[in-house]
């Protein structure tokens, strides 16, 4: 169907097989025909079988990103209007749909695209060349697909700037598409009001994927004493003072974060009992222990330590020093709320390194519940790097 045919080696090709996304540069024999990148081609296996249509790009040591494994498929408007209302009746199926990640890449066939929802604003993230060319048309049909159900979308602004583009041969960027708008966005999520800073906010602007397990704090917080540890813009500490935690501290390294969640905890009417301290954490917590302090649940919400597995070793050290310095600010029975938003540190890795912590720490853990991201942000099995976020939630003992 395309005039480009990419024949994998053989024994390669083991991620599509399985159900993934992706086929990398080293798993391919030949490509017979010639392209541009970012084209569709064809995609077969060493003995001619049909595995599936997708971009290719030689910039990329993702050097396919597959779109359709029905062989016959055309790539049209048809093709992405299905794609686009597929993943909208999902998010209308599993989760409140007034702020939510509405696409999320490879998880909705869709390889490279997120498209964050924040009320009546969609923010996007285009990270693949073949998808980017195709990203004016997406919107354009998410927005019809949103309006067919009462959603009138007034402004769209992208945010790819992330650096992960370069390794695509793309520019990074950011700005706006169609009418400039109000960048500051009013949102309400589990009940609490935020202003999402869509234009100069990390990533796009707000974390979706932590939505359900903010709400799943709330149920610890009544009459405690909090502290939300990268707080960022304040939403865990939010969550518990919303749900009555007597005092919550929110501490950052990001002085625009800190001045956003005082602006959030005003809005919430939760200034009296909620602080942020503009501070880094690793050198913060260490001091909060030898001041004596103690609180009812530590929430541990750092960024990615690691983005490749080169530093996996560096960023375990992290997360290790972390969660020890965590769990000694636990009073004996509280609570500790921790996690990791990296994929690269898998589950069983995460894992370990909080057990080994909480040695160190001579602190015995009862587990109280394991989550991962929020169901708008859907795990596709086979596709490994759409599951990446692990979320605990521990009461910390001192050993008796």
């Amino acid at each position: 169907m395309y005039h480009t045919t990419v024949t994998l080696k053989k024994g390669e090709g083991r991620t599509i097989k399985a159900g993934g996304m992706w086929i990398y540069d080293n798993e391919i024999a030949a490509v017979t025909g010639s392209f541009s990148n970012g084209d569709l081609v064809t995609v077969r296996d060493f003995d001619g079988y049909f595995m599936g249509y997708g971009f290719i790009n030689a910039h990329s040591k993702i050097r396919i990103r597959l779109m359709s494994r029905k062989e016959g498929q055309a790539i049209d408007e048809d093709f992405l209007e299905r794609r686009v209302r597929d993943a909208w009746e999902y998010r209308k199926s599993v989760c409140d749909t007034s702020c939510c990640r509405v696409i999320f890449g490879e998880a909705d066939f869709l390889p490279g695209l997120v498209v964050d929802k924040f009320s009546d604003v969609l923010v996007v993230e285009s990270l693949a060349l073949g998808i980017d060319r195709l990203k004016l048309t997406i919107l354009s049909l998410l927005k019809k697909v949103l309006l067919e159900d009462g959603v009138q979308i007034r402004g769209v602004y992208e945010r790819s700037d992330a650096k992960v583009r370069e390794q695509e041969g793309m520019e990074r960027f950011k700005g706006f598409i169609g009418e400039p708008f109000d960048t500051r966005v009013e949102i309400v999520e589990n009940g609490v009001r935020y202003i999402v800073d869509v234009e100069d906010g990390q990533k796009t602007g707000f974390f979706l994927d932590q939505k359900y397990n903010r709400l799943a704090i709330q149920r610890l917080c009544k009459d405690k004493k909090v502290l939300d540890c990268f707080t960022h813009t304040g939403s865990f500490a939010l969550n518990a003072a919303v749900a009555g935690a007597k005092s919550v501290l929110g501490v950052d390294a990001s002085e625009l974060g800190c001045r956003q969640a005082e602006e959030n905890a005003r809005l919430n009417q939760v200034e009296d009992r909620v602080s942020f301290r503009c501070a880094d954490v690793f050198e913060l917590l260490p001091q909060l222990e030898a001041q004596g302090e103690s609180y009812d649940l530590v929430i541990l919400d750092p960024p990615a330590f690691t983005k490749s597995r080169s530093s996996v070793k560096n960023a375990v050290k992290g997360y290790r020093e972390i969660n020890l310095r965590g769990m000694r600010l636990v009073r004996d029975g509280g609570f500790l709320a921790t996690c990791s938003c990296s994929h690269f540190m898998d589950p069983e890795l995460f894992s370990r390194t909080i057990r080994e912590a909480a040695r160190a720490a001579h602190r015995r853990l009862r587990q109280v519940e394991f989550r991962t991201q929020s169901c708008d942000h859907p795990i596709l099995w086979a596709a490994d790097q759409s599951y990446y976020l692990k979320f605990y939630i521990f009461q910390v003992c001192e050993e008796r």
